[in-house]
């Protein structure tokens, strides 16, 4: 079995001010830092800090240079990544005092892919691979359709949540990784419990990872409900702190564990993401997850 993660490269222009800044209002930042981001390179990363194989396909612009050196200092394969004659995709994040974030989206090269070029890419995989999505990429529905005929699995974390993403046939979707605002946006539920139960109505033949920041995260599918407490830190960043709980949890379910231990994990990693700045570079190694479950 291979995993491909079919997802965004973005840089992301991180600025921390004192608030995030209202509608009319200029604000001083008092730092600015340029790294590497996207939520598609920041799940790929996640899985291979986790420890898996993993495959990006996707588009860089002509300045991406440095977007595939991370990825490939991680060993993720970057084979499937095209250049094309535009800018990357870029991120404008701004960060406050008590590590909550405001971001505004560029899709830049992300928004490149072909048909043509879906095809090629799945070609390489079969019947059983995984298929992972987000939607900071064109071509949503189209990479949907083409993986089920192929008989991949289809794990979509469907942020940012539009008409993109409810235009796709999601009955294809095998896990939905999402948060609160996510499934609220795809049910027009308002609390947890009633997004899990709308979840298991609406796509009854998928499973549901819902996470729900200091208030944990649930999974549901069709026979079972499973629950699981956050771990308390002190957070100076939670830009990645999804992408780590997507990258972490896919990672424990593809090798076996059992559910619990799943979430148990991609809440140890998540915890661990916001006590640092930065997306990829604060998603932390496996061995720092089993040494943090340990300590607790």
């Amino acid at each position: 079995m291979k995993i491909l993660n079919y997802g965004s490269l973005n840089y992301d222009h991180i600025y921390l001010v004192d608030h995030i800044v209202r509608p009319g209002e200029t604000l001083s930042s008092s730092e600015i830092s340029v790294r590497a981001g996207g939520k598609g390179l920041n799940l790929s990363i996640a899985l291979a800090k986790a420890g898996m194989e993993i495959y990006h396909a996707g588009m860089a612009g002509e300045d991406g240079t440095e977007l595939l050196g991370i990825l490939r200092e991680h060993g993720v394969h970057t084979e499937h990544i095209s250049i094309h004659a535009v800018r990357s995709g870029h991120a404008v994040i701004q960060v406050d005092g008590q590590g909550e974030n405001s971001i505004l989206l560029y899709q830049g090269a992300n928004g490149k892919n072909s048909v043509e070029k879906i095809k090629k890419v799945l070609s390489c995989f079969s019947e059983g691979d995984v298929l992972l999505l987000q939607n900071e990429i064109n071509l949503l529905r189209e990479l949907m359709e083409i993986a089920c005929e192929k008989g991949m699995k289809v794990v979509l974390n469907p942020s940012p949540m539009n008409e993109n993403v409810t235009s796709c046939d999601l009955s294809r979707v095998s896990l939905f990784i999402l948060n609160e605002l996510e499934a609220g946006q795809l049910v027009g539920e308002t609390e947890p419990e009633q997004m899990i139960a709308a979840m298991r109505v609406k796509y009854p033949e998928a499973a549901t990872v819902l996470t729900l920041g200091k208030a944990g995260s649930i999974y549901a599918d069709g026979e079972r409900v499973c629950r699981c407490p956050c771990f308390p830190v002190e957070a100076v960043d939670t830009t990645a702190a999804g992408d780590t709980f997507a990258g972490y949890y896919l990672t424990a379910m593809l090798c076996g564990r059992e559910v619990g231990e799943c979430l148990r994990t991609a809440s140890a990693a998540s915890a661990l993401a916001v006590t640092k700045r930065g997306a990829a570079p604060s998603i932390p190694y496996y061995k720092d997850v089993e040494e943090f479950l340990r300590s607790r």
